[in-house]
């Protein structure tokens, strides 16, 4: 049997197709968040947990299971090809009403150094046809 004659693009279970995905960030992987952030996620998650007793505690056992359910639906639910707003999981969840960077700041979606998103890549993706990203984020 011959051997394929297709180069392999991945070193060490890694995409290295910089035309394609973009150039690797190490500091990313190197540099931790930052303290304030680490502590907010600590406690809102603490937060939750307390909202979760309180509504367990007035409403019984099925209500925060009822939640939990709602949120795995609703964090399945996409658009297609495109990056969903997840708008309903927002809601559900009331982030809704939380004043992000990206309210001040934009999104980094909306950068003009975003690439325009290719939707042939995004479908073979998804089809389990080719391997990366679905949507490459910056240039």
């Amino acid at each position: 049997m011959e051997a394929p004659k297709t180069i392999q693009h991945e070193i060490g279970g890694v995409q290295n197709d910089a035309l394609r995905f973009g150039l690797h960030g190490v500091k990313s992987d190197l540099v931790g968040s930052h303290p304030l952030q680490s502590a907010y996620e600590s406690a809102k998650k603490t937060q939750e947990e307390m909202k979760r007793k309180v509504l367990a505690n007035t409403y019984g056992t099925a209500m925060p299971l009822k939640m939990d359910l709602d949120r795995q639906i609703l964090s399945r639910f996409q658009r297609p090809l495109l990056p969903s707003s997840m708008l309903g999981l927002e809601a559900v969840t009331g982030t809704l009403d939380d004043f992000g960077f990206e309210d001040y700041l934009n999104d980094p979606r909306d950068s003009e150094t975003v690439r325009p998103l290719d939707l042939h890549h995004s479908m073979e993706v998804r089809l389990g046809l080719s391997k990366g990203p679905v949507c490459p984020s910056f240039m």
